[in-house]
């Protein structure tokens, strides 16, 4: 098994941060963070795999009691240049495993995460332990991408995702074991050849929606809501990614 505390590394984590661009982009960050205040509804929200804080933080300016669990040390040390442990406690641990406590009425996973644990019994015990720290009646939101595999062309196994002046993005794709490695290769587009490229790989195990509502009927959660975005705009089959919000029994 790949250990994911050598992927989200001292470089990883120094490199994560692109304020007011990409996912840090106010058009991105806004609406994430809407939705999830609106379900927190007063009460303490736990993100699994918080990261350098990138929601969590925003989450906290809005007014909510948030709390992390966070595997890489680097992604905390990172996180602790932007905020201090008595306005965002995180837990060192596995997702899987790690308790913060329990009687919150939010957890939440965000930007395909839950896709980083790379087998199906490790994502089953992701929802079991969201549904630990939850009260009765709370839910667990997951963001999450629809797999591609319509754009694989026969007999290849693997697709271009992002071509752009500085990055190129190439997934390879093993169906059997729904196994995706993104290989990621920054450049400068000036120079000619590969020369100076760097080449960085990220696992994943990708699930498809329906799987995603199996593992959390296990756990003891039901399908509440699910949109194409944080925007609540319509899924459909022809959605890229899908924002789904996962409700405990009260």
């Amino acid at each position: 098994m790949i250990d994911q505390t050598r992927l989200w590394d001292e470089q990883a984590a120094a490199e994560y941060d692109t304020p007011g661009e990409g996912m840090f982009a106010p058009e991105v960050l806004g609406p994430t963070v809407e939705v999830l205040a609106e379900l927190a509804a007063g009460g303490r929200a736990l993100e699994l795999a918080v990261g350098t804080g990138r929601v969590a933080i925003e989450l906290t300016e809005a007014g909510v009691d948030v709390t992390g669990i966070e595997l890489s040390g680097a992604m905390i040390a990172r996180l602790r240049q932007k905020i201090g442990p008595e306005d965002l406690p995180v837990i060192e641990g596995d997702m899987t495993t790690a308790s913060a406590g329990e009687g919150f009425s939010l957890a939440y996973l965000v930007f395909n995460t839950i896709s980083n644990l790379l087998s199906q019994e490790q994502q089953v015990e992701c929802f079991r332990n969201a549904a630990r720290h939850l009260a009765p009646g709370g839910c667990f939101v997951i963001e999450l991408w629809v797999p591609q595999l319509r754009a694989l062309a026969p007999g290849h196994g693997g697709t271009v995702e992002v071509s752009e002046p500085g990055y190129l993005l190439v997934d390879t794709i093993d169906t059997l074991a729904q196994h995706l490695v993104s290989h990621h290769v920054r450049f400068d587009p000036a120079v000619d050849g590969a020369r100076g490229a760097r080449i960085g790989r990220t696992p994943h195990r990708y699930i498809w929606p329906s799987e995603l509502d199996l593992m959390a009927q296990l756990a003891g959660f039901t399908l509440e809501s699910r949109w194409a975005d944080w925007d609540r705009s319509e899924f459909t089959a022809e959605s890229r990614s899908h924002v789904s919000v996962y409700r405990l029994a009260p």
